[in-house]
């Protein structure tokens, strides 16, 4: 049988970072998604032209994904035949996050839909048009999942991720320790043996 894993980077990342888990999924082939947008309607054709690419040369495709690029994945890959996937710090609930980003950056939804975008001290622009789709294109999940949370995460809380894991069915490892961004020494290994109990 042959298998794919389809690595999806966050923001900031890169497809060579699928590099990492060839020796973890070692039974399987390991692609990186070199996504160039970064707005879920644009990102969405990449996903899908990718996943029905490696679908029809692999029997099973399994995806990991990476903070923005979990939401990306939901949002272009549900209803797919995919076997499995595996989320990082997953952004599962973009309204959330967008509405919390507001506040932080103190603009009202009025200002934000007159403006249409607003540039935040934070480095994030803020987008009328952004946070209207996710509105308009609530997610769907239904893939076997297991999720790996960080109980430092500044951008997630623990209350989203886990209500979405209950609502998907998802295992939800959390790493005390952890941080948005899996960077440290500890933190990949901790994710790496994660991965490696699952896969």
């Amino acid at each position: 049988m042959k298998k794919a894993v389809l690595y999806v980077h966050g923001k900031g990342g890169n497809a060579e970072e699928a590099e990492h888990y060839k020796t973890i999924c070692s039974e399987y082939d390991v692609f990186g998604l070199d996504y160039k947008f970064f707005t879920p309607w644009e990102t969405k054709d990449e996903f899908v032209f990718e996943y029905e690419r490696l679908r029809k040369c692999y029997d099973s495709v399994t995806v990991i994904a990476n903070s923005i690029g979990a939401f990306f994945t939901i949002n272009a890959l549900s209803g797919k035949k995919i076997d499995r996937a595996f989320f990082i710090s997953p952004i599962v609930n973009m309204e959330k996050l967008i509405l919390d980003m507001m506040m932080w950056a103190n603009v009202t939804e009025e200002k934000l839909r007159e403006r249409q975008e607003i540039e935040t001290a934070f480095g994030e622009t803020l987008s009328w048009k952004y946070l209207c789709y996710v509105r308009e294109n609530p997610i769907f999940w239904n893939i076997p999942t297991d999720i790996l949370y960080a109980g430092k995460d500044n951008l997630i809380s623990f209350e989203t991720v886990s209500e979405f894991a209950e609502k998907t069915n998802s295992s939800l490892t959390i790493m005390a320790e952890g941080e948005h961004w899996f960077h440290t020494e500890e933190q990949l290994a901790f994710l790496d043996n994660w991965l490696k109990s699952l896969i």
